[in-house]
């Protein structure tokens, strides 16, 4: 307990309080000195959007990357290892950066040693392996430890370490001398990349204290230091701690923004004599060894013993840059501290005064409360005016389109993420026996929130960019309802339609068919009579782009350009037909037997999918050279032309690679109303509502309009719960829920906002935005239905 309250009296060294933002936006005196908005304009020039994922990584300034170009074009960085002037030239440039480095760590070469790593992870793995942890010792890691901590749990159990997660609170009680086991390791973060919440970096000289160390000894009680979120944005000042933590792992991109294969384990060297030998050499780690016998003698200075290979010097060489521009733009890191926590205090502030009408709160914010210090960074949900959760994937999809950056999901820390959102164990385990994965879109379970947003600030976040998310959520969110769906708020009250059949006045209008999925549509020949398998329109989404080595088909939302590529059926020849701008067409046979193919496995929305990759040099290199991606074509043989109703097989689904169901159905009429929405709600200098958004966008299979004064009215499909199409029977399997992929022109593979935008702003349905129904052929005479333009629709 005595060393529990010492921890937690002495709080992180902080930057004074700062004055409090004015009510125009404008920091009064934590935008350095009235510097902030040309320093954005000269060195972030790239920041086009609202860019408020600084944790994840920040952003390079112009100078930095500017001189480091420079200064390759007129030296010629080479391997330290040679003896050559440029070699020379190389390590003089190294052995300076680290001197730097540690100064700007508040520490100098007599106290640390600094150890370049790929990254902030490997600087952790490293301590770790160096570490002299005994067999009945322990390896305890705190609750709000990254993945990249908690991850040393594996190496500590094949030691036959005993392991122990506990809270920050508990250091204390775990550390102390009357219940030491033995030489034990200590990790925690100086600040949880979750919720922001910073822990004292004294600890280490607190433990030692009780121990009484001395310089032949060291306390049974090693301590490793997480600071890859926290040096971004405060000092460290590792002098200013007694004998400080062990290990400080660091990463360069977090806090310059550039480089990114740099990491840093600063080492204290009073720990040095009692380092573990590392099992492993490479490169230029060891001074002699030979071939033949099991000897090696390791080089005597811990930096060249613990660099496997050669070090990225052309990185270690950005780095001076990065340290230059920081100093010459921000004078200091604690000119940064300072912003970061105006930055902080103005947007905690600001979410937690978000209402909606009726008084409930938009947003639930994580932490920032009590005597806790929390950094720039700041988790939250976001709710609905019933205090419902709203999924965070669909909150990010909407950010994404508006322009704002931030972070959604559990930020890679457990501890934190079941902490703040109340996640048992047994839950998260549940949720991943049921295929739940993170990344994934499973936002909600059971309502209950399994992620949350984030949103953290650099050097360079200005108070705008507060008050663009800001009214980003109340534009999108205030006074929202999560239950039931959106269509309360139409200007027809779709609510009031009976279910009763449509006007035989209804007609289809387009067949379209997707035959490689996410690639360009192609509409079917007027009049022409299109077959239904069991497995949907034939050859709709029968093949698939894989990249090599990976489970997932490429779509248009990560890789644009494949609307480009525009398929053709050539019905008398069986062919499938591919042009694509600059290219000479490209045709590939739709029948089997005339592919080579190897047979793999995909998955389309968590759905187990056979794939057979089909093996052609010329298709794989058209395809790698149009979407400048190495790729190849896969397919589901049974879809093909003599396939299309083989026997069923119950490993598989009952549908191409589409993603729900087989059919995917718009009309006309939703799509004008669309339309006249964004209109009403653009600018009038905004561009986008003067952009055309009909049905095709939606990528549909088939296009409904009205005939004659009989209209379908806007939404009204969502009522329907079967469609007869000339007599056959489709079954309606729901909304489609739609992502950012609809809002990819598919003529020229621009990025837009609309129409996502607006949807989500319009059109949401139990949460999730929808557009369009799927249907499901119903019956057992498949092989004589058909749908073609011009067909009459009914629908009940």
């Amino acid at each position: 307990m005595v060393l529990q309250k010492r921890l937690l009296a002495q709080q992180p060294a902080t930057p004074p309080p700062s004055p409090p933002a004015s009510t125009n936006g404008i920091l009064s005196a934590s935008d350095y000195n009235g510097r902030l908005d040309e320093i954005r304009r000269t060195e972030y020039p790239q920041l086009k959007t609202v860019f408020l994922d600084h944790t994840g990584s920040t952003v390079c300034a112009a100078s930095h990357i500017q001189a480091f170009a420079a200064e390759l074009m007129t030296q010629i960085p080479a391997n330290p290892h040679s003896r050559h002037v440029e070699s020379q030239w190389t390590q003089a440039r190294i052995d300076h950066a680290r001197d730097r480095l540690l100064a700007f760590a508040g520490t100098s070469a007599e106290r640390y040693a600094v150890v370049f790593t790929a990254n902030a992870t490997a600087a952790i793995r490293l301590a770790a392996e160096i570490t002299p942890i005994e067999q009945h010792g322990e390896f305890c890691y705190t609750r709000e430890s990254h993945t990249s901590v908690v991850g040393v749990r594996s190496l500590a159990a094949d030691q036959g370490v005993h392991l122990r997660p506990i809270e920050f609170t508990d250091i204390g009680e775990v550390t102390a001398p009357a219940r030491c086991r033995g030489t034990s390791l200590l990790a925690y973060p100086a600040q949880c990349n979750f919720s922001g919440q910073r822990f004292p970096l004294n600890v280490a000289d607190t433990v030692s204290k009780l121990y009484g160390s001395t310089s032949d000894t060291h306390v049974p009680w090693w301590v490793l230091v997480d600071a890859a979120a926290y040096a971004a944005s405060s000092p460290l000042r590792l002098d200013a701690h007694g004998a400080g933590p062990d290990f400080v792992a660091m990463s360069m991109y977090k806090i310059f923004g550039a480089p990114t294969g740099l990491g840093a384990l600063l080492i204290r060297r009073s720990s040095v004599p009692f380092l573990r030998t590392k099992r492993y050499f490479g490169g230029g780690t060891v001074a002699g060894l030979t071939f033949d016998q099991p000897w090696q003698v390791y080089r005597s200075d811990i930096e060249a013993r613990l660099e496997d290979g050669t070090v990225n010097f052309h990185d270690i060489i950005s780095l001076h840059h990065a340290l230059d521009a920081h100093a010459n733009i921000y004078d200091s890191i604690d000119m940064v501290a300072r912003h970061a926590r105006a930055v902080t205090e103005y947007a905690v502030r600001e979410l937690r005064a978000l209402r909606h009408r009726n008084g409930r709160l938009v947003c639930e914010v994580y932490g920032h409360t009590g005597e806790s210090v929390f950094g720039p960074t700041v988790a939250f949900s976001v709710k609905d005016r019933a205090g419902r959760y709203i999924g965070y994937m669909e909150v990010e999809r909407l950010a994404v389109m508006a322009g704002i950056s931030l972070r959604a999901g559990r930020f890679c820390n457990p501890g934190a993420a079941q902490k703040w959102l109340c996640l048992s164990a047994q839950e998260l385990m549940k949720h991943a026996s049921l295929g739940y994965v993170c990344g994934d879109d499973h936002d909600l379970v059971d309502d209950k929130p399994v992620g949350a947003l984030r949103v953290s600030f650099g050097s360079m976040t200005s108070i705008e960019d507060i008050d663009q998310l800001v009214k980003f959520l109340l534009y999108q969110f205030r006074d929202y309802n999560m239950s039931g769906s959106a269509i309360s708020r139409l200007p027809i009250d779709t609510m009031e339609i009976s279910p009763t059949a449509l006007s035989v006045n209804a007609q289809v209008d387009k067949v379209i068919i997707y035959p490689i999925k996410s690639c360009h549509g192609w509409t079917v020949p007027s009049g022409t009579s299109w077959p239904v398998t069991r497995h949907g329109l034939k050859y709709d989404r029968v093949f698939v782009l894989m990249r090599e080595h990976s489970l997932l088909p490429m779509q248009q939302k990560q890789v644009p350009n494949m609307a480009l590529i525009r398929p053709r059926v050539d019905i008398d020849k069986s062919t499938l037909v591919l042009d694509a701008p600059g290219h000479e067409s490209l045709e590939i046979s739709l029948r089997p037997e005339d592919l080579k193919l190897e047979t793999t496995e995909t998955q389309v929305c968590s759905t187990r999918v056979r794939a057979v990759r089909v093996r052609s040099d010329r298709i794989s290199l058209w395809l790698s050279s149009v979407l400048s991606v190495s790729c190849y074509l896969a397919c589901e043989p049974r879809l093909l032309e003599s396939g299309a109703n083989t026997p069923h097989n119950s490993c598989y689904p009952d549908k191409s690679f589409a993603n729900k169901a087989q059919i995917l159905m718009v009309t006309q009429e939703s799509s004008r109303q669309v339309e006249q929405w964004i209109a009403e709600d653009a600018a009038p200098d905004d561009a986008t509502s003067r952009i055309r958004v009909g049905p095709m966008q939606y990528r549909p299979n088939i296009i409904v309009k009205s005939l004659g004064t009989d209209m379908i009215k806007p939404f009204e499909e969502l009522k329907w719960t079967l469609v007869h199409v000339d007599g056959s029977t489709f079954a309606v399997a729901g909304p489609c829920r739609r992502c950012q992929m609809i809002s990819i022109d598919q003529e020229s593979a621009k990025k837009l906002k609309e129409p996502y935008a607006t949807l989500a702003r319009r059109m949401r349905v139990d949460g999730k935005v929808v557009f369009g129904i799927y249907l499901n052929a119903t019956g057992s005479l498949l092989s004589t239905t058909s749908i073609k333009s011009g067909a009459t629709i009914n629908a009940a």
